[in-house]
């Protein structure tokens, strides 16, 4: 099989799951090669996420390292033989990797939750509102790149998973771009406010003691909570999240955050009279 030059974030983190039973089982890479049988640069490209596996040698490979958690395998065992190729492939070589990443992840989501600060979430923007954001980068998109990465986040707007979002009121108030514009972004909140898979809930800037407001993450749900992911941006990009021990801090956050915001009715009559004020 031929080496990968660039694997997805999916194949990056079945890697990472695959090392970290290796070194729970106390075993080397060179121990772990020589087990299955194969010379040892094999296991070191498998964990650098640029060879893939079949589904017989990674259940031998979980054999080895003594992992009984079947639940697991079977979800490792699904990443490693899964050959989807979604509608993000087709930007493939046009757009930054870790838009393809992110749309990648939220693919195979079985849930996502947000906290948005200062921005309306990509999952939820208007055509306008994410040619303004899109707009504003430095150093400056030429046309077609801003049309591409217009065009990327409104194909993969599918809400379809359960979706939970709390957005700080100051999101709703920062206009990106004009009053129209802003008032159609927050109908277009109120619409997916109202779906059976979306739970919105707002914090208020009539909040005390909220200390948190710089917390904007997105968490993503997988088949299993040790394979979940928390995607956070930073200068280069999105940062992909996955240890444990943080999985655990993002997850206690969230419902801090979620505790002190208000009741999806309250949040839906406050985004009403925002809407008013335009």
């Amino acid at each position: 099989m031929a080496l990968r030059s660039e694997p997805t974030a999916r194949q990056l983190r079945l890697a990472v799951e695959l090392r970290r039973l290796r070194d729970a089982a106390g075993l080397s890479a060179k121990e772990a090669a020589a087990q299955l049988g194969v010379s040892g640069p094999v296991i070191s490209q498998i964990e650098a996420g640029i060879a893939g596996l079949s589904e017989k040698r990674l259940r031998r490979l979980a054999v080895n390292y003594s992992c009984a958690d079947e639940a697991l395998i079977d979800a490792l065992v699904a990443m490693a033989t899964d050959r989807t190729r979604g509608w993000w492939e087709k930007y493939r070589g046009l757009l930054p990797t870790s838009f393809l990443d992110l749309s990648e992840l939220n693919h195979h989501a079985s849930f996502r939750r947000d906290v948005a600060i200062l921005y309306v979430p990509g999952l939820l923007q208007t055509e306008t509102y994410a040619r303004a954001v899109f707009s504003a980068r430095v150093p400056e998109l030429t046309p077609d790149e801003l049309e591409m990465r217009v065009r990327h986040r409104l194909e993969g707007q599918q809400v379809t998973i359960p979706y939970e979002l709390v957005i700080h009121e100051s999101a709703l108030r920062i206009r990106v771009s004009g009053r129209a514009a802003a008032r159609a972004q927050l109908a277009k909140l109120l619409e997916y406010s109202e779906a059976d898979n979306v739970t919105m809930r707002v914090i208020p800037f009539d909040l005390d003691d909220f200390a948190r407001a710089s917390g904007s993450m997105t968490y993503v749900g997988g088949p299993l909570p040790k394979l979940d992911t928390v995607v956070r941006d930073a200068p280069h990009g999105s940062v992909f999240i996955d240890s444990e021990a943080q999985l655990n801090a993002y997850r206690t956050r969230f419902r801090m955050v979620e505790a002190a915001s208000l009741e999806p009715d309250r949040s839906r009559d406050l985004i009403h009279e925002l809407t008013k004020e335009l």
